[in-house]
């Protein structure tokens, strides 16, 4: 069987994918299609792990751990079936720079909603210097992506041949042609500025910012944090977190929006009140 290229993606791109394929038959391997075409099995990311923890038993231990980048945050899980990415995540003090190779993942609770993720084969911690080399590299990538889409919103309609005609790579047409039979158009602006973003993130003026004097919250943001944090806590009846699509239908009944809910839930999540113990649930700490 052929290895599969390790795609340099960004979280806000790898994030919002929802569409999931495979080519067929016991040992196909499937593949997570991002809104820009990135046909991913194998990821290798780069970026700050601000948290790891242990969501199992000492005797059989799940290692979780969030990695940034500057455009979202990757979500990694590794246990008995990866022995040597789960005792190196075991190993590490956040924050640290870290690259990770590893597997797509995807976890769908329910018809119509997903969550991807990464399991790790290999975690290394890097130097600063090699993740902005990667953040640079994954710019490159992300604009050729942007770049192929635009050329493909000209075809009626986009051909795997047809990229392949205007220099494009296999993988990263038949990509293309995936992702606008599911998405349809995307809006490639939005991700000009994702790229612009990442790239101005590279730069000492960016990263030396002036602090600025934070506004004190408002009674409503308050209450918006207390009602929130109250819902998560009487939905977790388990102690396993409540599921985020039964937090979405309480804040619903609470009158509270979608936008708001998740301000709020960023916000505990910032503060060090809730975590997320696995993708799609919150558990108040």
């Amino acid at each position: 069987m052929i290895r599969e290229v390790a795609w340099r993606v960004f979280a806000g791109e790898y994030n919002e994918s929802t569409c999931v394929f495979s080519e067929g038959g016991e040992r196909a391997p499937s593949y997570v299609v991002t809104p820009l075409g990135a046909k991913i099995n194998r990821l290798l990311v780069v970026g700050v792990i601000t948290e790891v923890e242990n969501i199992a038993s000492e005797e059989e231990p799940m290692w979780r751990a969030r990695l940034s980048d500057p455009t979202g945050i990757f979500y990694l899980s590794a246990g008995q079936y990866q022995p040597e990415a789960a005792q190196q995540l075991s190993k590490l003090k956040p924050p640290a720079f870290v690259a990770v190779m590893g597997k797509s993942r995807v976890y769908s609770p329910q018809e119509g909603t997903l969550y991807v993720s990464i399991r790790p084969e290999m975690v290394k911690e890097v130097s600063e210097d090699l993740r902005d080399y990667w953040v640079l590299e994954a710019c490159k990538t992300l604009r050729e992506r942007i770049t192929a889409n635009k050329e493909s919103a000209q075809m009626d309609p986009p051909t795997k041949d047809g990229l392949i005609a205007l220099g494009y790579g296999d993988k990263l047409a038949e990509g293309i042609v995936l992702a606008r039979q599911h998405y349809g158009a995307v809006d490639a602006e939005r991700y000009s500025s994702m790229l612009i973003d990442a790239l101005r993130y590279l730069l000492p003026e960016y990263r030396e910012a002036p602090e600025v004097k934070e506004e004190p919250m408002s009674e409503e943001k308050e209450q918006q944090e207390t009602t929130v944090m109250e819902l998560i806590e009487s939905l977790d009846k388990d102690g396993k977190g409540a599921s985020w699509e039964d937090i979405l239908k309480g804040a619903k009944k609470a009158g509270l929006k979608k936008e708001d809910l998740e301000e709020a839930t960023n916000s505990l999540l910032d503060k060090g009140l809730v975590y997320e113990p696995v993708l799609g649930r919150m558990r108040k700490i």
